[in-house]
């Protein structure tokens, strides 16, 4: 089932890539959208968990460096049965969050901020992981990686649409595209779409990898603990002006103001802990 969402989504991105770049540029812009989203199909397929720990400078750490972390990565792996353990990379940042990444379970990463290291116990840590590496079973890493992905590009295509409708379109023939109007469309448009296709793909997500989590872990209750901590940080990673990849993260990182509250990747903090609290009463022995 993973395999043909992937697949809908480049098909779907490539479609509204190419949209944007119509009305960018005419045929040429359609032509150059094009090529853009081949080459953005292969390289978020071949190196998805390059592209996005590059963004958020994230370094893959040893044993030797991070023996805790470490430790409770590859007994979560093993307690998942992954074959691979994932590779353990640390974010300097000192807002607590966590993601994985990687396009299969043979070839994934699970990183952690500096602040989410300091932040939580030994247990609360577990179900983080636990929740990154549900996703990693669940193959979720690939869809995330190729809407963040996408969305980055359209984003561009959107500014350079904006600019273009401010000047009156760009090239020839904008009267057969909508002028500066067809542009402004393309520009308030295109993101949005974007950041629906992020949502829809991203909520249920969290509530399985939630689920999925206390499953492997056998308990509920330390990652309830750890969302609630990681709501309450008073540190958070600002990310509004980047946010196609906000949707990577265990927590929310936008600020919840306009369209990011709307518009949001995850569900409310506040239904993942209840959830969990419900799904713990039915295993009351593995959460004493």
């Amino acid at each position: 089932m993973n395999s043909l969402k992937v697949s809908l989504l480049m098909i779907g991105m490539m479609l509204l890539l190419m949209w944007v770049g119509y009305y960018v540029g005419g045929q040429s812009g359609l032509v150059v959208a094009f090529v853009i989203a081949a080459v953005l199909n292969f390289a978020t397929y071949w190196f998805s968990d390059k592209v996005v720990l590059r963004i958020y400078r994230a370094r893959e750490v040893t044993s030797a460096d991070h023996p805790r972390l470490h430790g409770i990565v590859n007994r979560v792996a093993q307690q998942a049965s992954l074959t691979v353990p994932p590779r353990v990379c640390v974010v300097p940042s000192r807002a607590p969050n966590a993601f994985a990444t990687g396009r299969s379970p043979d070839h994934a990463a699970v990183a952690v901020t500096e602040g989410l290291l300091e932040l939580l116990n030994d247990e609360e840590l577990e179900g983080v992981i636990g929740h990154e590496i549900a996703h990693i079973t669940n193959k979720d890493m690939l869809i995330g990686t190729i809407a963040a992905t996408f969305a980055g590009a359209i984003g561009i295509l959107a500014s350079i649409a904006r600019w273009g409708a401010i000047f009156g379109g760009l090239g020839r023939g904008d009267d057969n595209r909508g002028g500066g109007i067809g542009l402004l469309i393309a520009a308030i448009v295109a993101p949005l779409v974007a950041l629906v296709l992020q949502m829809a793909i991203s909520r249920q997500r969290e509530y399985k990898a939630d689920a999925r989590s206390g499953q492997i872990t056998g308990r509920y209750l330390p990652l309830a603990r750890a969302l609630e901590k990681l709501h309450r940080a008073p540190v958070k990673m600002r990310l509004d002006d980047r946010p196609a990849t906000a949707h990577l993260m265990i927590a929310n990182p936008l600020s919840g103001r306009g369209l990011s509250a709307i518009f949001s990747t995850h569900p409310p903090v506040e239904e993942r802990i209840a959830r969990l609290e419900r799904l713990a009463q039915r295993v009351p022995y593995t959460n004493v």
